[in-house]
């Protein structure tokens, strides 16, 4: 059945989708690590690429190609690839695109180990690299080196929330040969499309929202031009950085309710932020559904949603961040997030906590800052937890 003209939902549940011998309903797993051939001559032509099919499952499997095509067909890219990881989707990227001597921009309060394996492994290999306020057009024009191949964008940032504009960025970018690659696990392809607002790739965390139930980890790259996409696959070909076929098959159960977990955590998260915004113990807070959020006007244009991630600072700075971590009871104290069941983490003494104070301030993480990932439990049961976990909270301490 073509698909690539259905509507987002109908996607969700039928793109990339096929029926096995048996006439199964769901993608069956194909739980195997190499194929046969049909003869010698059939396998020179699988190798030489003259026949499709396939020969082993680092390069490719039924399962997984299943749903590499159906992440394509969300972001409206040329095809996707699945990876064992979002931190192997991010290297593949990186070796990708970048050279001996090449330059990346990217956002300063962008995920952690994505920075981490920049600075501590590509660097090693002659990779120079910026971290900047990519929200702010000038200082991304003011970083562009004769050498710089890569801006890798993160919007909304982690854990600032903080929006770059993909498609002014994406301008500056091209008119500079620069290749664009925005990390969309923050929003899904349900909220945002990278790829039709000028980026040329898109990255997932599938083990975030795209799964939506923590109990895989998978990453996903879709590149929207054919020359991109077979130079990514051969990176992650040779490094063997490929999903397994059970992990593909958690997946593609997983995203087919995608927009119906978004839409009732995003309401959740609407009215949490409402409440934590007229809390006297709270002293700011960033949600992009808020008319108080400075780039409310770009969230509206660039986002088809607000999304369910929150970040807000608590006036007790670092200490009120763990009173609030140790109290809380419904929310669930763990990194990650995307997930059914609420998640709430304070970067300063957990994430971040071997991050500079220097670097913390570049990346505008304050000692009280909170993450907070509202899943769809019952919003008067979060906004009470929240309260209670608050009350315990001394600002006179």
């Amino acid at each position: 059945m073509n698909t690539k003209d259905l509507g987002f939902n109908s996607k969700l549940v039928h793109a990339g989708d096929f029926q096995d011998e048996f006439g199964s309903a769901v993608t069956p797993i194909y739980q195997t690590s190499t194929f046969s051939f049909k003869n010698s001559q059939h396998g020179a032509d699988l190798f030489a690429g003259k026949e499709k099919g396939y020969i082993y499952t680092r390069i490719g499997n039924p399962t997984i190609e299943a749903l590499e095509n159906k992440l394509a067909e969300l972001e409206n890219g040329y095809k996707g690839i699945a990876l064992s990881s979002g931190m192997a989707a991010v290297s593949a990227v990186y070796m990708t695109v970048l050279s001996q001597g090449d330059h990346m921009i990217s956002t300063g309060a962008v995920y952690g180990p994505s920075r981490g394996v920049m600075e501590t492994h590509f660097s090693k290999f002659g990779v120079s690299y910026s971290y900047i306020d990519t929200s702010n057009l000038e200082e991304i024009k003011k970083s562009i080196r004769p050498n710089t191949k890569l801006l890798y964008l993160e919007t909304p940032a982690n854990p600032t929330i903080t929006l770059t504009d993909i498609k002014k960025a994406s301008e500056i970018a091209h008119e500079h040969g620069i290749i664009v690659c925005v990390d969309n696990t923050f929003c899904s392809p349900y909220l945002q499309q990278p790829l039709d607002l000028g980026a040329d790739i898109a990255l997932h965390s599938l083990t975030k929202f795209i799964n939506g139930h923590a109990d895989i980890v998978g990453g996903a790259l879709i590149a929207k031009s054919k020359e991109l996409y077979d130079q990514l696959r051969k990176t992650m070909v040779y490094t063997g950085g490929n999903m397994d076929p059970h992990q593909a098959f958690m997946v593609i159960r997983g995203v087919k309710t995608l927009s119906l977990r978004i839409d009732k955590a995003q309401e959740n998260a609407h009215q949490i932020a409402e409440f934590l915004e007229n809390h006297k113990k709270v002293e700011w807070v960033k949600y992009p559904g808020l008319k108080s959020f400075p780039q409310y006007d770009l969230a509206r244009e660039q986002m088809k949603g607000f999304g369910s991630m929150i970040s807000f600072g608590l006036k007790g700075g670092y200490e009120a961040g763990k009173i609030l971590m140790d109290n809380v009871k419904l929310a669930t104290l763990a990194v990650s997030l995307g997930g059914v069941e609420t998640l709430i983490q304070h970067p300063s003494s957990m994430t971040h906590a071997g991050v500079s104070k220097e670097n913390k301030a570049l990346a505008h993480i304050s000692d009280g800052l909170v993450r907070y990932s509202a899943g769809i439990e019952n919003v008067e049961d979060l906004i009470n937890d929240l309260k209670q976990a608050l009350s315990r909270v001394d600002l006179n301490q």
